[in-house]
C-alpha cells in the first residue's frame, strides 16, 4: 500500500491523494480521495492549464471518492472526466446532491458558458456519481491478486469504505477505508475537512474507532478558534459599531457552509434582540444565487442538522428564512444593488461569494466599498496565501490597497476578522480527532495546511503518539 498526493501538500488547496493497493503486483489498484481546484498562492507561476491538468495516470484509478463539494476538493473533476475517467463517484447523498450545482457554477465561472459543454460534462458526472449513506460500510471494486503473485502480509483481496460526518459543510464526510486480506488487516483515515466543535447547523464529528494510517488536514493546526458565545458576542458588537455610521459591511463567505451558518447567527443575534430597532430593521443581504440554492439543499437535508437547530424548528422558528433576509439572483439586480447603497446613506450587510475574495460577487462590492471609510470587511474564514483576501487582510489595516479586476484600489475600509467561524477544525479538535481513537494510527500524514500549521501539529501529535511515524507536507 502508498498513498500519492497530487495536491493539498504544501498548501491549503487542490486536495487529491490516491491511495494505491498491492502495488508490488502487476494488478495494482487505486482509489482517489478528491480531486480539487488550486487557489491563491499555490498558482504561482503556472499557466491555466497547468493548473487544471490532470497530470498523473488515471489508468489503475477504480472509483473517485468525495469527502465533501468545496472546490478546492471537486474542481478538478471536469478535467478529470476530460481525461477519460470512467468509474464511480462515491460520495454522501448530501454531497451528491450538491456536487452538480458546484461543478456547473465552477465550468460556468472558470471554463465556458457553452450550455451544450456544461450538460455534457453534468450528464457524465450524474452518471458516475453513488450516493451513499453516512455510517454504511459498501465494497469498493478491486483488481484481484494475480495467480502467480507473493501473497505477503501487504496484500489485500477486499476493500470496503465508509462515510462518517465530518461536521464541516453540509453532507460533509471523513472517509475510513478497510483493507484486508489473507494475512493481514489495515484501516486508513482520509479526514477531508473537519469541522468545528459547536458549529451551528451540524453536529460535530466524532473520532473513528480504528486508525492505522491517517491522513489529516491542518489548516488550523497552530490556532484555536474563540468560544462560540465569544464569537457571537464579537459578532454583533462589530456589526452594531460598523453600521453606526450607516456604512455597509461586506462578509466574503464561501456559498456552502459558511453562508448557511452566518444566517443561523443572524436570526439567533435578531431573536434575542427584539427590543433592538437596529436589529429588527436592517437588511441582510445573500447576494449569492448559488449561496441560495445551497441554502435551499440545507433546508431540505434538515435531518441532518445537530439538535439545536432542529429544537429551533420545532419552534416555529426559521433559521434559514427570516424577515429581514433577502436575496438577489440575477446579474443585473446585483449590479443594482450596489449602486443602490453607494446613493443612500442606509446600513445593510452583505455576505456574497467567494470566501477569499478570488472572484465573484463580492469582488465588485470590494472595488466599489473598500475606498470607503464608513464600509467595514469582515473575514469570517481562512483566507490562503495569495488570495485577494489574504492582501486585504495584511494590507488594509495598514491603509494600503489591493488589485481587484486589474485595478488599483485604495483600502479606507475597516478590516475584521472573527476566526472563529471558521468551518474548519482547530488545533484542538484535530489533537481531539486522533486522541479519541481508541486505536491509535502508527502513521500519519498531515496535509492541507502552511508550514507552520503542519509543524505545529505535528509537534503536537508526536507527544500524544510518540512511536508513531509522523510525514509533514513536501516529505508525503
Amino acid at each position: 500500500m502508498q498513498i500519492i498526493h497530487h495536491g493539498a501538500v504544501n498548501g491549503v488547496t487542490g486536495s487529491c491523494h490516491q491511495l494505491d493497493v498491492n502495488n508490488h503486483t502487476n494488478n495494482i489498484s487505486s482509489y482517489l480521495i478528491d480531486c480539487g481546484l488550486f487557489q491563491g498562492a499555490e498558482t504561482a507561476g503556472k499557466s491555466s492549464a497547468e493548473q487544471l491538468q490532470i497530470d498523473f495516470s488515471i489508468d489503475n484509478i477504480k472509483a473517485l471518492i468525495v469527502t465533501h463539494c468545496h472546490i478546492d476538493h471537486v474542481g478538478r473533476i471536469p478535467y478529470l472526466l476530460a481525461a477519460g475517467f470512467n468509474q464511480p463517484i462515491y460520495a454522501t447523498t448530501a454531497t451528491a446532491a450538491l456536487l452538480p450545482l458546484v461543478i456547473e457554477d465552477a465550468l460556468k465561472v472558470g471554463v465556458t458558458r457553452d450550455q451544450t459543454l456544461i450538460q455534457a460534462c453534468l450528464s457524465r458526472l450524474k452518471k458516475l456519481l453513488v450516493p451513499i449513506d453516512y455510517n454504511q460500510w459498501f465494497l469498493l471494486p478491486i483488481n484481484p491478486v494475480p495467480k502467480n503473485s507473493v501473497i505477503n502480509g501487504d496484500t489485500f483481496t477486499k476493500a470496503k469504505l465508509k462515510f462518517k460526518p465530518a461536521g464541516h459543510i453540509l453532507g460533509s464526510a471523513y472517509v475510513e477505508i478497510d483493507l484486508t486480506g489473507p494475512k493481514n488487516h489495515h484501516r486508513v483515515v482520509f479526514s477531508g475537512d473537519l469541522g468545528a466543535t459547536y458549529a451551528p447547523l451540524l453536529a460535530s464529528p466524532k473520532s473513528p474507532y480504528r486508525a492505522d494510517t491517517l491522513v489529516i488536514e491542518s489548516t488550523y493546526g497552530d490556532k484555536n478558534h474563540q468560544g462560540r458565545k465569544d464569537r457571537s458576542k464579537q459578532l454583533k458588537n462589530i456589526i452594531e459599531s460598523a453600521v453606526k455610521d450607516n456604512g455597509v459591511v461586506l462578509i466574503p463567505a464561501f456559498s456552502i457552509g459558511r453562508t448557511q451558518e452566518l444566517l443561523y447567527e443572524f436570526e439567533h443575534i435578531i431573536y434575542r434582540n427584539k427590543n433592538n430597532p437596529m436589529w429588527q430593521n436592517i437588511d441582510i443581504i445573500v447576494d449569492s444565487p448559488m449561496a441560495a440554492n445551497f441554502t435551499q439543499q440545507y433546508r431540505q437535508f434538515k435531518t441532518l442538522w445537530d439538535n439545536e437547530a432542529k429544537n429551533k424548528l420545532a419552534q416555529g422558528r426559521h433559521p434559514l428564512d427570516f424577515n429581514q433576509l433577502t436575496t438577489i439572483d440575477s446579474h443585473q439586480d446585483h449590479l443594482a444593488v450596489i449602486n443602490y447603497l453607494d446613493s443612500v446613506n442606509k446600513p445593510a450587510i452583505i455576505i456574497a461569494a467567494s470566501g477569499m475574495c478570488t472572484g465573484g460577487r463580492i469582488s465588485n462590492y470590494l472595488a466599489r466599498f473598500l475606498p470607503k471609510s464608513t464600509t467595514d470587511v469582515l473575514f469570517v474564514g481562512y483566507q490562503a496565501q495569495g488570495t485577494t483576501g489574504r492582501d486585504i487582510q495584511n494590507y488594509g489595516p495598514q491603509g494600503g490597497y489591493v488589485y481587484i479586476n486589474d485595478q488599483k484600489i485604495d483600502i479606507k475600509a475597516v478590516i475584521h476578522t472573527i476566526s472563529g467561524y471558521s468551518a474548519h477544525a482547530d488545533q484542538h479538535n484535530l489533537i481531539n480527532f486522533v486522541k479519541r481513537m481508541h486505536h491509535k494510527p502508527s502513521h500519519i500524514r498531515i496535509v492541507h495546511g502552511d508550514d507552520e500549521a503542519k509543524q505545529a501539529l505535528a509537534k503536537e501529535y508526536r507527544k500524544l503518539i510518540p512511536t508513531a511515524e509522523i510525514v509533514i507536507g513536501k516529505e508525503c
